[in-house]
């Protein structure tokens, strides 16, 4: 097994192409409603588990590559907050603020400081509005903020990492709450409990721990020993997905309920699902089958290195506004991907480079 060298990440770079798409889908599952079959409606109506792909791959990227090296000093994690508030922050800004100007779009949005600081998608009233599924980059920011700390928790001992977290979620929970009981919390600020689990780092950051989990093993040569005894990953792992996805659907009421509104469906979801992913990810870049191949591939890899974009684009302002212009019989998923590649190009990439070697000039 081949576990050194850059290359090996390559697949997990495709992988967020596939994530990207299945999103994509479960967006636009309601225009093929009376086309597709039952089952494969309730199937794909639980494909927002793309989200927790990008989530459980952030958590083993970033523990990966950083482990707790920020929190040796001031300056280093401000090094790294940093690089992370480049990573995420100037495209949604440009696409928020083109949003913000074209008052067709946002007459009825007010909200600039909560949508420019992401802060918006901690409310359940705000959670909608502006560009909607940046709600997904308010909780990798959250992640962000907290990964060199938890981390150096898992390295002394992984339930110290889980008890954190746990304590984390009682402490967004008990605010919703106290602020419900308090004023009646009407602009929903971790509240209800369902809102929080669902769309806030409280309630998602497991998603992660498997991510950083799977990074710790593979840090540590006990840890590494017992991934290669493991069999198969990579089918091990792709079959489970499916099954425990398969699994979600059992809890829904109709295609467009979601199993995860039920807690035996929301336990399947933030403890079976990103270990089988982190499984999977582990089988991607050790194994040589023919579906790591066909994620590292140039094509993919290229689309993975896109989805950023993709994901910021596919839905809200810049869609609906595409969509004015031209709209395909595919929902524009060819053109997106189009669009998507020409802005990473010409505007992402250039962009965070640029502010990676202004970074890199702090002393």
């Amino acid at each position: 097994m081949d576990t050194t060298g850059k290359n090996k990440f390559d697949a997990l770079t495709g992988m967020r192409a596939v994530a990207a798409i299945m999103v994509f889908v479960y967006h636009n599952r309601k225009y093929w409603r009376t086309d597709l079959p039952f089952e494969i409606m309730r199937f794909i109506s639980e494909w927002h588990i793309g989200v927790t792909v990008f989530f459980v791959l952030s958590g083993f990227l970033l523990a990966y590559r950083y482990e707790d090296a920020p929190l040796q000093s001031g300056k280093s994690y401000l090094k790294y907050i940093l690089l992370r508030i480049a990573r995420i922050f100037p495209l949604y800004w440009i696409l928020l603020t083109a949003f913000f100007l074209d008052t067709k779009y946002s007459n009825d949005v007010d909200t600039y400081f909560l949508q420019y600081s992401l802060l918006y998608s901690l409310f359940e009233k705000y959670s909608v509005s502006g560009i909607v599924q940046a709600w997904s980059l308010t909780v990798e920011f959250f992640f962000y903020l907290l990964a060199p700390l938890l981390f150096l928790l898992l390295k002394k001992n992984w339930k110290y990492c889980l008890l954190f977290l746990s304590g984390l979620f009682l402490v967004g929970w008990g605010s919703g709450y106290g602020l419900h009981e308090y004023n009646g919390n009407p602009e929903g600020f971790l509240y209800p409990l369902q809102f929080m689990t669902e769309s806030t780092f409280f309630g998602r950051s497991t998603e992660f721990f498997f991510g950083m989990l799977l990074a710790y093993l593979m840090k540590q040569e006990k840890g590494l020993g017992f991934l290669k005894n493991l069999k198969k990953p990579t089918l091990i792992g792709g079959i489970s997905i499916l099954l425990l996805n398969v699994a979600i659907t059992f809890f829904a009421r109709n295609n467009f309920v979601h199993g995860v509104e039920r807690w035996e469906g929301r336990l399947i979801h933030e403890f079976l699902l990103p270990l089988a992913i982190a499984l999977f990810f582990w089988g991607l870049m050790t194994e040589r089958t023919w579906i790591s191949k066909i994620l590292s591939s140039k094509t993919i890899v290229l689309l993975g290195n896109a989805s950023f974009v993709f994901y910021l684009i596919h839905l809200s302002y810049f869609n609906m506004k595409l969509k004015s212009y031209i709209y395909l019989p595919d929902r524009n998923f060819v053109l997106l991907w189009i669009c998507s590649i020409l802005i990473y190009l010409f505007i992402e990439k250039p962009l965070y480079n640029g502010c990676r070697n202004l970074i890199s000039k702090i002393k």
